[in-house]
């Protein structure tokens, strides 16, 4: 059976902690993009002014590099 985390939740969410902590519990490793955003304070990540960031690239979740690179021309 394939265990999947239930999809994002915000960094700055009262639950976040809770989430990470389920994730780190089913898959056997938290979530960096989670644990990056509450470190940060952000809500999601398009929202980060740092997006897209190596961060993002390493993980390749939830968004592939390709369409890290088309969110990069955007922003430039």
């Amino acid at each position: 059976m394939l265990k999947v985390c239930g999809g994002c939740v915000a960094g700055t969410d009262p639950k976040a902690q809770e989430r990470l902590d389920k994730v780190k519990q089913m898959l056997g490793m938290p979530c960096p993009v989670l644990e990056c955003a509450m470190k940060n304070k952000v809500d999601y990540c398009l929202k980060c002014p740092k997006f897209p960031c190596d961060l993002m690239y390493q993980a390749e979740m939830p968004y592939s590099k390709k369409l890290l690179d088309i969110f990069k021309k955007f922003k430039a």
